[in-house]
């Protein structure tokens, strides 16, 4: 049986944040050229724009330079009881080794105890909407750029004893 690799997963810092703006442009380049919307300087700027990292996590996975992930997690200030999960890349050389799997696992787990819907959105046409959709997420609205997902939260279930 092979076990993936030794992976952690740590709070961003304000010292994050450029390395988290190449990560994201490499992540995101294939799908925004696919929709003839790769920007050089677009593509950094949407980052160092929406960086927070109180509500960062940083992926490093040993032998990877780092950061070899990141998933953020708000608070959804329009609806209450709901997070928003965005700025979820991995660094391409790691998919496919349950890294992404693991992370996104790790966020809904939280958000599941805590009894919290999620929403996020992905691009047209991306092959992440897959592992969302295996994940729980539903499709919630569209437009030619992006899908809008929504899961609502899975509180776990507890088996009823038996009653003498």
């Amino acid at each position: 049986m092979t076990t993936a690799p030794a992976r952690t997963l740590r709070p961003a810092t304000g010292a994050d944040l450029e390395p988290l703006v190449e990560l994201r442009a490499a992540a995101m380049r294939p799908d925004l050229e696919r929709l003839g919307r790769y920007d050089e300087h677009r593509v950094r700027q949407r980052m160092r724009d929406a960086f927070r990292p109180a509500h960062t996590s940083v992926l490093e996975v040993p032998g990877s330079p780092p950061p070899a992930g990141c998933l953020t997690v708000r608070p959804d200030g329009e609806r209450p009881g709901t997070l928003v999960l965005e700025h979820f890349y991995l660094a391409p050389a790691l998919h496919g080794r349950g890294h992404g799997t693991a992370l996104l696992r790790a966020a809904l787990d939280a958000a599941d105890a805590e009894g919290l819907a999620v929403r996020l959105t992905v691009l047209q046409g991306s092959p992440a909407r897959r592992l969302y959709e295996r994940h729980g997420f539903g499709y919630e609205s569209e437009d030619s750029i992006d899908v809008h997902l929504h899961r609502p939260p899975h509180l776990p279930s507890h088996p009823r004893k038996a009653t003498p």
